[in-house]
């Protein structure tokens, strides 16, 4: 058998709470050696779902068994209705029944659902455990696994109760991308785009070039698929070393998301209708044009992130959002529930181009429902 690779390793530079992000194939079956390392003598408590724990649980349960680490295991059920107070209270109900301690970990095993619950049952546990995570979809990998925000939804809107709280160890296992389906990875490929158009058009112009081989995956886009997850986690790591807790510049990896988390508030988080990577893609999408709209974006540029998306297979259009029957204000009404409403003004990301992207503060809510308006009346 041919040896995995070395993985790649990435610093999330936080001064005593730094960590490593980990990125490459093998890791989850190696993952005991590395948690033993990291809290020697300790326990942990695996969090999962049912559908990751079918692909990835065994593999994880030997390892720490081979190690020699005591593990409990909670696993929820899969999607996004598991970010809940009830899912919440379930987990750190059987967390504490398995007598886990303030030294002990908890171990986030899955997509951005799993990662986000278990993170806000770490912070909150013992007023705060330290915690692993090992994230399993590719909008996991390169976005909510790193940087700490940890969370679950209210009625009101999405991630609205949570803490910022940063993992000891993020394991980055590219082989799991292989058992993710086609529409979860194009989904997370949408934050994968991202971080090209934030701040790093030359990253944008190789994901044109190279789109094929992220999504081909086995021998033909491993490596194509390393590189996009470690381009997207140096990015990541670099904004949250600078600003931990979104007071300045990270706000920025919000592009497309007030416009996203509405239309996942509106569509009642029903993932058969959308979920949270399509709802990006169509939020970045609609703050190009908006940007374009208002004079401060090239639409050509607008334009190529639309055609980017659609070949991916992505959405782009709110039309796109089977069953969509809400208007503009019922938009914008979700919107002005967004975490970065301040004062009741609405704070968007913007663009001036591919790789250019800003902060807007307050924009004026009636330019907004009169693109939104715009946007719903084309067919």
């Amino acid at each position: 058998m041919t040896p995995s690779p070395e993985p790649t390793s990435i610093p999330v530079g936080l001064g005593d709470r730094s960590y490593d992000i980990l990125i490459g194939p093998g890791l989850v079956a190696g993952a005991g050696a590395r948690v033993a390392a990291l809290a020697p003598g300790a326990a942990c408590a695996v969090v999962t779902d049912r559908n990751v724990a079918r692909h990835h649980l065994p593999a994880l349960l030997a390892s720490l068994d081979a190690a020699g680490v005591r593990h409990a295991e909670v696993v929820v059920a899969p999607g996004e209705g598991s970010k809940s107070f009830a899912a919440y209270a379930e987990v750190c109900g059987a967390v504490l029944d398995a007598r886990a301690e303030r030294g002990d970990l908890v171990v986030a095993l899955g997509g951005g659902v799993v990662g986000d619950l278990a993170g806000f049952v770490a912070a909150t546990l013992k007023r705060g455990m330290r915690f692993v995570q090992i994230p399993t979809s590719l909008l996991a990998q390169v976005d909510s696994s790193v940087g700490g925000k940890t969370g679950i939804n209210a009625p009101q809107g999405k991630n609205l109760v949570g803490a910022f709280h940063q993992p000891s160890l993020v394991l980055i296992d590219t082989d799991c991308l292989d058992t993710l389906p086609e529409r979860e990875f194009r989904a997370g490929y949408a934050e994968v785009v991202k971080y090209g158009l934030i701040d790093d058009a030359p990253f944008f112009d190789w994901l044109d070039e190279n789109r094929g081989a992220v999504f081909a995956g086995g021998a033909n886009g491993a490596e194509a698929r390393r590189h996009a997850v470690a381009q997207s986690c140096r990015s990541k790591a670099a904004v949250v070393g600078r600003d931990e807790h979104e007071r300045g510049d990270r706000a920025l990896l919000n592009l497309g998301h007030t416009f996203g988390h509405a239309l996942e508030r509106l569509t009642a988080y029903d993932g058969a209708r959308l979920v949270h990577g399509e709802a990006v893609a169509v939020g970045i999408a609609l703050a190009f044009r908006f940007s374009a709209a208002r004079g401060l974006c090239p639409e050509g540029d607008a334009a190529r992130v639309e055609r980017h998306f659609r070949a991916a297979g992505l959405p782009t259009r709110i039309r796109d959002v089977p069953g969509w029957s809400d208007g503009p204000d019922a938009m914008l009404d979700a919107m002005m529930q967004d975490k970065k409403v301040t004062r009741g003004r609405l704070n968007l990301i913007l663009a001036r181009g591919i790789g250019r992207s800003f902060v807007a503060p307050d924009v004026q809510t009636a330019a907004v429902r009169d693109f939104l308006d715009g946007e719903m009346a084309k067919g």
